[in-house]
């Protein structure tokens, strides 16, 4: 496996940074963010306060909603992942 083919769990601080600035970006309340993936306010909260981490179904639907935004998606996955590797 190369390491474009290896798939990178983000840390857990960064995760909830990355989860803010895309919630942010779509222009969401937290509870509306939880919405639209299914999720509990308390969920996402965790999430950006770095007290809990998305599960991997939760990643998916986040690396969805990055690609749905386009290059405003693409700049966060830069910012989060700058050697361009890392997926969620």
């Amino acid at each position: 496996m190369t390491l474009k083919e290896k798939r990178l769990s983000p840390e857990q601080p960064l995760i909830g940074k990355l989860v803010r600035e895309l919630r942010q970006a779509m222009n969401l309340s937290q509870e509306k963010f939880a919405q639209e993936l299914g999720m509990t306010f308390p969920t996402i909260n965790r999430w950006e306060n770095g007290h809990a981490t998305p599960s991997p179904l939760a990643l998916k639907q986040i690396d969805i909603l990055l690609r749905q935004l386009g290059d405003r998606g693409e700049a966060l996955r830069i910012k989060y992942f700058p050697e361009g590797t890392a997926k969620l």
